[in-house]
């Protein structure tokens, strides 16, 4: 209803136009028969007028019905008041009792007239009137395809309910905004709708938003109008109703629609999907009460039922448990007093996040800055030390290093892989919003769809690492009498990475040469590392979600807050790390650049490992193993696939990577 004043909202210049011209129009309607002269208004509400006996004529039924009253006085302050009666009853042509009615006139229809009223005025360069004639043609577009416009099921002659049902056109008169006649006329909105609707206003009469309107004569508590709309009424079965009376909810209660939003619940329904919870499958819709009244449905005690309405054990939705009642609907990360375990979350990620980006990112920057400035000094042939690693023989210059084995190739793509499908599934929970979403959540079958591929290629995920595990402990515990948790062949950082992360900057910024390097550098440690960290942030904290039942069952509430932060953030974290650091740490470096494809072909020429890893290469020689671990070159098909692949897994790196730079930054 708060946009039904915007009828009123046409200046006075352009009722009079409409005025003049209907009346005209029904002037030369009843042209040559005589009877104009006896059709004003006062002639009209000499019988008409509510101070005059009732007037009733034959109804559809064969019945007599009565015409409704016209009250003078409110119908010379309403909209309408500069109009002739004859403008809308154009069927009018004679001031007899019974009227005798002109052939094919209709009888009055106020979306034709505002129509009319539009055409005629569309010619006008006042702002104003084309303002106010816009929002009129909206109004009436909506009506027409909401509930209201159907025909009713009593009556299919005529519909649900027409504009004078709701708006009563001989005294329609919205006060303008902020005066209190507008309160007034507000506060009585409701009890218009239950004309119609008594037992829904009744129920909500007794709500929180009822007495506060009823009791309390608050004009801003929430009227039928404000969740329903005004005029594009639809069935609240319909998932788009659904859907819209939730973000009606958010126009008055903003910061719980903003948590909300934040939550999975609220996710989905932001996708454009309604099987999920929104704010009247929690609160209820007429009966809203306070949480702390024991009759709502979030009282503490009710809270349970409530979550069970969704998560009732029927299907392929476990039975809500105890720690259900304790979740945070509502919680946010910057309200530490009532929710500190969600603040504490949230710190711990932030500040992950911005210590992680901010050294690699510098680091990445820097390392561009001083290869780039190298290469361009000395062209394009490797830099020579005096104190370089030996020559390579002559017979072993055709020869290649094995760097990694089939199975950590095939590892390795595993990971990479179901890490994208995994970023793909998810990234459109993450940014609900984002301009790309909806399109990708459809894509991709719709939410349930899609949680599906997510789950199993957490699976992959999660088995890859386990697998790797399960390797290492049976490689340690065959060769346990000869294995060094430190040296230059462990994964372990020591002492001597720290050394060379100093050594490294010192390079960047000039201050000495660049450092000689052993078999693992400091980055390849820390892109082995961090999956650990990686799997069980992420993979612990997706188990809680994917089992809710199960977790609820022994942790509060509160956990799901934060394992949502913790998933999210830190699949944020590794998605961006990934396609940025990692990818220029092994791809877009000036010596790499535009591809180097040793993960997939598994070995690199000796050229390229006495460049990276001289202490490596010149150990082996001086070792004499160097021989065992030299492999013939990959066939050109071999080299040409791994190609193909390493660019594939770029390029779709890199497209995820935009869709979330695109989601961060448009994302509310």
């Amino acid at each position: 209803m708060r946009t039904s004043g915007l009828a009123a909202g046409l200046t006075t210049a352009a009722i009079c136009v409409a005025a003049m011209l209907f009346a005209g129009a029904a002037a030369a309607a009843a042209d040559g028969k005589g009877k104009a002269s006896g059709l004003g208004n006062a002639s009209c509400l000499s019988c008409h007028g509510d101070k005059q006996k009732k007037v009733e004529v034959p109804g559809a039924n064969g019945e007599n019905r009565v015409l409704r009253a016209v009250n003078a006085g409110r119908f010379a302050e309403s909209v309408h008041s500069d109009l002739e009666c004859i403008a809308c009853h154009r069927e009018i042509n004679d001031s007899t009792a019974p009227h005798r009615k002109t052939p094919g006139e209709s009888r009055p229809d106020c979306a034709q007239c505002h129509l009319d009223i539009a055409r005629i005025l569309s010619t006008y360069k006042t702002a104003g009137e084309r303002r106010g004639l816009r929002l009129v043609i909206e109004n009436i577009e909506a009506y027409k395809t909401s509930f209201h416009a159907r025909p009713s099921k009593d009556d299919p002659s005529t519909v649900n309910a027409t504009c004078n049902a709701c708006h009563d056109v001989h005294e329609f008169n919205v006060p303008p905004p902020g005066s209190p006649a507008r309160d007034k006329w507000r506060l009585g909105v409701s009890d218009l709708c239950g004309t119609c609707h008594d037992a829904h206003v009744d129920e909500w009469s007794e709500s929180v938003h009822g007495k506060a309107m009823k009791e309390k004569h608050d004009a801003g508590a929430a009227n039928c109008a404000d969740c329903h709309s005004a005029h594009r009424i639809g069935r609240p079965t319909s998932d788009a109703v659904k859907l819209a009376i939730t973000a009606n909810c958010g126009g008055c209660h903003e910061d719980a629609y903003k948590s909300y939003r934040a939550t999975y619940h609220g996710q989905i329904a932001t996708l454009g999907f309604a099987n999920t919870a929104k704010c009247f499958d929690c609160h209820s819709s007429h009966d809203i009460q306070p949480s702390t009244n024991p009759d709502s449905r979030m009282y503490v005690d009710n809270r349970l039922d409530a979550c069970r309405k969704c998560h009732s054990g029927k299907k392929d939705i476990p039975l809500a448990t105890a720690g259900f009642v304790s979740f945070s609907a509502h919680g946010t990360t910057d309200d530490f007093a009532r929710y500190p375990q969600i603040w504490i979350a949230n710190k711990i990620m932030v500040n992950l996040l911005i210590g992680t980006f901010a050294f690699f990112w510098a680091h990445t920057l820097l390392w561009f800055y001083r290869e780039f400035k190298e290469r361009r000094r000395r062209g394009s042939s490797p830099q020579v030390r005096l104190d370089d690693p030996p020559e390579i023989p002559a017979a072993q210059r055709a020869r290649r290093f094995q760097r990694f084995s089939p199975t950590w190739r095939v590892a390795h793509v595993l990971f990479a892989l179901s890490l994208m499908l995994l970023t793909l599934t998810g990234i459109s929970l993450f940014y609900p919003e984002a301009p790309w979403a909806k399109t990708l959540i459809n894509l991709l079958g719709g939410p349930k769809r899609a949680g599906i591929i997510h789950r199993t290629n957490a699976v992959i995920f999660a088995g890859v690492f386990f697998w790797h595990l399960l390797y290492l402990g049976t490689r340690i515990a065959r060769h346990w009498r000869t294995f060094k948790v430190f040296g230059p062949n462990s994964l372990i950082p020591g002492l001597q990475d720290l050394k060379d992360i100093v050594a490294m900057f010192k390079w960047f910024l000039g201050m000495a040469p660049r450092p000689q390097l052993d078999r693992w550098t400091y980055w390849e440690k820390f892109d082995y590392w961090a999956p650990f960290w990686g799997v069980t942030i992420i993979g612990v904290s997706g188990v809680m979600m994917w089992v809710p039942h199960i977790t609820a069952r022994y942790l509060p509430g509160w956990a799901f807050n934060v394992a949502t932060i913790f998933h999210g953030e830190e699949a944020f974290l590794a998605v961006v790390f990934l396609f940025t650091v990692h990818f220029f740490n092994n791809h877009f470096r000036p010596d790499k650049f535009p591809l180097d494809i040793v993960m997939f072909t598994g070995s690199v020429t000796l050229e390229d490992l006495k460049r990276e890893h001289p202490l490596q290469y010149q150990r082996l020689v001086e070792s004499g193993e160097l021989e065992k671990h030299l492999v013939d070159p990959p066939s050109a098909g071999a080299v040409a696939a791994s190609k193909a692949l390493g660019f594939a897994l770029i390029v779709i790196g890199l497209t995820l990577l935009t869709l979330v730079a695109i989601g961060f930054f448009t994302n509310p």
